[in-house]
């Protein structure tokens, strides 16, 4: 019997401040790299200025994607658009779009202020969306705004730190999709040791699954961590023991 197959991402980075945590754009490339080696097939990244502090700049933000690409021909490069980078959503919009290296995804979280505008804007110049659901009201949120027929995936990351909680909160949104007739892809993570849970629950329904350090600092044992490529061979083992090949 074939092994049925799931999209496996790795988010190398995030607003994580351990001395660990690739910023530096040589060191965004090589943990990229490493993470691609251990069987990651997407690469979402927060480009970081020169002081280590993330950035929609968009020097910044060039100077992440031509590193990371040169280290992972052929490898989907995703990057952020939150808030929490720079909260003003006009601003926001006008780095965005000043960038002059463009990704080929953006994560685009959903419950934001003047999200949709700026997701029309990225794909009216050829980059996709994945759509970020944080929340319940975020799904509900999506399923109302008409984006999802435009969007590549959506990506379901309850944020509760008890993996029970964080669990129901991925299935009541899965619910939420399901419910309008949103058939996206969709990835599932969560955040710290509860991310575990919920892509293992996600894989087992078919989807695909998201690590990295900026989900999680652990293994699913809890031990600690030591990089971006030890998460993802953690989830390729997950994958197999479901019997589930990355792609």
């Amino acid at each position: 019997m074939t092994a049925r197959t799931a999209l496996l991402q790795v988010a190398i980075n995030g607003q994580r401040s351990e001395p660990h945590i690739p910023r530096t754009p040589a060191d965004l490339a090589t943990s990229a790299r490493d993470a691609v080696a251990a069987g990651a097939r997407v690469v979402h990244l927060h480009p970081c200025d020169d002081h280590g502090t993330p950035t929609l700049d968009a020097q910044s933000t060039a100077a992440a994607i031509t590193a990371v690409r040169a280290a992972c021909p052929g490898i989907a490069l995703s990057l952020t658009t939150w808030a929490l980078i720079d909260p003003d959503p006009a601003h926001r919009r006008r780095l965005i779009g000043e960038w002059t290296q463009l990704p080929d995804l953006v994560t685009a979280n959903q419950g934001e202020p003047g999200i949709g505008d700026l997701c029309h804007e990225l794909l009216a110049r050829g980059v996709g969306i994945e759509a970020g659901l944080l929340e319940l009201a975020d799904a509900h949120t999506f399923v109302s705004s008409g984006l999802a027929a435009h969007c590549t995936r959506v990506l379901l990351e309850p944020l509760d730190t008890e993996p029970d909680v964080a669990v129901a909160h991925a299935a009541a949104m899965e619910e939420v999709l399901a419910l309008a007739g949103i058939t996206l892809p969709q990835v599932h993570h969560g955040d710290g040791i509860a991310s575990w849970a919920v892509n293992e629950r996600g894989l087992r329904r078919g989807h695909g699954m998201r690590t990295g350090l900026e989900d999680t600092l652990f293994l699913p044992d809890g031990r600690p961590a030591l990089d971006n490529a030890a998460l993802v061979e953690a989830a390729v083992q997950l994958m197999a023991e479901i019997d589930i090949k990355p792609v």
